[in-house]
């Protein structure tokens, strides 16, 4: 399925699970987490599931998974999934930085994991040593104002900073 042309992800693709589904995996759970299995043959891990309301999740197909499976709109498709429990590894400089703030560590902490990726991704994929650097002064500095990641990415845009 995709969201529809004014849906607030316009031209994802996804796969809806069920409540019962859902519920298998992860009982009493009504907050986004992670899944592997197969999509058909196609292996999968560290895949979220969104809740969508009414205990309804979806899985997003990206690109490269949506080029795996070779299936377009409205196939059908073999899912096999079970709870990911593996642990993403984040930035270990940020996790540094950000033991000698407190506070940062404190706000970083509350963030949902997939949230807390997002810094660690953002800061691994600066180019130069000075960029990672920046982005990692940058994030310190926006959780120890109580930022979250698109806070922070429209504060650095409004103040006419690269990112």
């Amino acid at each position: 399925m995709q969201f529809a042309e004014q849906g607030e992800k316009t031209g994802w693709s996804y796969i809806e699970i069920p409540v019962d589904i859902a519920q298998r995996l992860k009982p009493g759970n009504k907050k986004s987490f992670r899944v592997k299995g197969k999509l058909d043959q196609q292996q999968i891990s560290g895949v979220a599931l969104l809740p969508m309301g009414g205990g309804n999740f979806i899985m997003a197909l990206n690109a490269a998974m949506r080029k795996q499976i070779r299936k377009g709109r409205g196939a059908t498709l073999s899912v096999q999934l079970e709870v990911d429990e593996k642990k993403i590894a984040l930035c270990p400089e940020l996790l540094e930085c950000l033991a000698d703030e407190p506070r940062a560590l404190q706000n970083f902490n509350k963030l949902p994991g997939s949230h807390r990726l997002y810094y660690s991704r953002w800061i691994e994929n600066a180019k130069t040593a000075s960029t990672r650097a920046k982005r990692i002064a940058r994030a310190v500095t926006s959780l120890s104002r109580g930022l979250r990641y698109n806070q922070m990415l429209r504060a650095i845009d409004n103040n006419g900073m690269d990112r």
